[in-house]
Order: C-alpha cells, then sequence, then structure tokens
C-alpha cells in the first residue's frame, strides 16, 4: 500500500490598484528555500481540511479566512514534491480590501503580487494558480461571485473594475450596468449613493439573493 502525507495550498486572490493579485510567501525552509509560492502546509493529524487551510494561512501570512473559502481541486502527481509522495488540496478564496500580510511560521516574507507579473513558483504551484485564476474568471459569469471583492455597499462602476481586473479587459460601462441591474438577483440597490466621477451621485448597491446568474455574464473568447 502506498502511503502519502497531506498538505494544504491557498489561491488568495484580491483586487489591489486595479489589477488582479495574489498571495505569495518567500519560503524560509527547503525544499525551494528562498522561492515564491502560495501559502499552505502539512495537515496536522486529525485536523480537518478547511482548519488546516485557515491555520496555514494565519501562520503564514497573518490573515484570517475570508468568509468565501471553496475547495479548487486535488493535486497528487509523484514528483510534484521532493519531499516525498505528497497530494495537495488546494482553496480558492476572493477578498475584498485585503489586509497587508505579515510574514511568519515557516515564510520569510509575504506579499501581494500582480498576477500578471509573477515570478517563478515553487513545487507546481504556478498550474495551481493558473486553475485557481480560470476558477475565478468563470464563477464570474455565471455566479454574483464578483461582489465578494466588494465592499459590502459598492456601485455599478467598482463592481465592473472587478470584472475588468479578473476577466483582465474593457467592459462597455453602460452594457455591462443594464446587465448588472436587470439580472434578477445580482444586485439590491440600498437606495443610497456617493459622489461618483466629477461630484455626479452614484448609486450604491448590495450583492443579492441569486446563487446563480441567469443569463449568466459571458466573457468575450
Amino acid at each position: 500500500m502506498t502511503s502519502f502525507t497531506v498538505t494544504v495550498d491557498l489561491v488568495m486572490l484580491t483586487i489591489r490598484q486595479g489589477a488582479l493579485h495574489v498571495l505569495l510567501i518567500r519560503r524560509a525552509i527547503p525544499p525551494y528555500q528562498g522561492a515564491s509560492a502560495l501559502p499552505g502546509g502539512f495537515v496536522l493529524p486529525e485536523e480537518d481540511l478547511g482548519a488546516a487551510a485557515a491555520r496555514e494561512l494565519a501562520e503564514e501570512a497573518g490573515i484570517a479566512a475570508p468568509g468565501h473559502l471553496e475547495q479548487l481541486a486535488s493535486y497528487g502527481a509523484p514528483g510534484r514534491d521532493p519531499r516525498g509522495r505528497v497530494v495537495t488540496v488546494a482553496y480558492l478564496a476572493l477578498l475584498p480590501d485585503a489586509p497587508a500580510p505579515t510574514a511568519g511560521s515557516d515564510a520569510a516574507g509575504a506579499e501581494w503580487v500582480p498576477v500578471a507579473a509573477l515570478p517563478a513558483l515553487a513545487f507546481d504551484h504556478a498550474g495551481i494558480l493558473a486553475d485557481g485564476v480560470e476558477r475565478a474568471r468563470a464563477k464570474l459569469e455565471y455566479t454574483p461571485l464578483g461582489a465578494a471583492f466588494c465592499p459590502p455597499e459598492f456601485t455599478i462602476a467598482e463592481l465592473r473594475q472587478v470584472y475588468e481586473a479578473v476577466w483582465d479587459t474593457t467592459l462597455d460601462p453602460r452594457n455591462f450596468h443594464r446587465k448588472a441591474t436587470s439580472t434578477e438577483g445580482f444586485v439590491e440597490p440600498t437606495g443610497r449613493s456617493t459622489a461618483g466621477e466629477r461630484g455626479r451621485p452614484a448609486a450604491l448597491y448590495t450583492r443579492g439573493s441569486a446563487t446563480v446568474l441567469s443569463p449568466p455574464l459571458l466573457r468575450s473568447r
């Protein structure tokens, strides 16, 4: 019988300065000492996978687990970890207003890095991150998860900027506004507004009750 150990790795995505960023740590110990990697580590005996993910995030980056944390996939190719047969369960999280990370545990550093300007990553983390980004892009088409990148109340322009950052594209403001406000359960008006460009008021919205967008907001292929 083949024995193996289990780890968790986290794809933590946020939007900073209009661009999609991922949380990376700098490894303080071998293997890949000094290399950039996704935060994560070994699951402790009797520890639930989700609890392990939350613990590693707190230990390595000083960040509390967000409200939306979902399993992405499992990765167990032989040789993916030089320490032996290691299977990892990856998690995906989307954070609004992500705090500055504080390195700890076996991380020598932690920072938010633009997805468009990634360094080389340890292990198979480049592939895991690519899968996480694609999952986030797809979920923005069919679910209201884009609002997870926004504060509790947001303008449609702020929501559009989320889609533009995650999809790495430019969207027509009027067309996006029409789709967002006409899709049932996507967003709900709060009745309040804030000052927009040139002092014009911009209506504030909150996330609606829908779990699936119908029709979906499809990105250009």
